[in-house]
């Protein structure tokens, strides 16, 4: 059965997850800025492209959820005691709508993490000491795809969990099937 604590501890959990995706993709822009002025040998400079593309997104992404999470917790609790219909009106589709996009997200990680791992086999070359110009630029593409596949996709793994505990709440509460 959802209660209001439910309510409270999911968009709180939100919260959290939105700050520490803005977090990590501020270090992500901040280490890209690192290799790109400091640390400027080719494996670095690929590894800084994607840092700072996939850092960008990440923090604009948690700035977002950890914006809204404030407001969007007030008006389901509000909802939840003087206007249940729209939890079902409202809230249950918006919650459907983000489980598809986690769900394309991880589809995306995952395809994220193949394109790291061809990158670095491709390239695996680099690793033997026979460097071909141009290696270890997509090397360090390559490893920057597969460290962020793995944390995004871990993070959004939880927070799929999270958004489907909450969306089965919220079926049994507005009787929606």
């Amino acid at each position: 059965m959802l209660t209001k604590a439910d309510i409270e501890q999911y968009f709180i959990a939100e919260k959290s997850a939105g700050l520490l995706f803005l977090i990590l993709g501020i270090a992500a822009v901040l280490i890209a800025v690192v290799f790109f002025t400091f640390l400027k040998s080719p494996i670095y400079k690929g590894a800084a492209w994607p840092l700072i593309i996939l850092g960008a997104l990440q923090a604009g992404i948690g700035y977002t959820i950890y914006a809204r999470s404030d407001k969007q917790r007030i008006d389901t609790v509000y909802a939840y005691d003087m206007n249940p219909g729209k939890l079902k009106s409202e809230e249950f589709p918006r919650m459907e709508k983000a489980i598809k996009s986690i769900t394309i997200f991880l589809a995306l990680e995952f395809v994220l993490l193949v394109v790291g791992i061809v990158l670095i086999w491709a390239n695996r070359l680099f690793f033997v000491n026979v460097q071909p110009k141009g290696s270890a630029f997509w090397v360090g593409i390559g490893l920057v795809f597969i460290i962020q596949s793995l944390l995004l996709s871990g993070a959004d793994y939880l927070a799929y969990k999270r958004g489907k505990e909450y969306i089965a709440k919220l079926e049994h509460f507005t009787g929606k099937p």
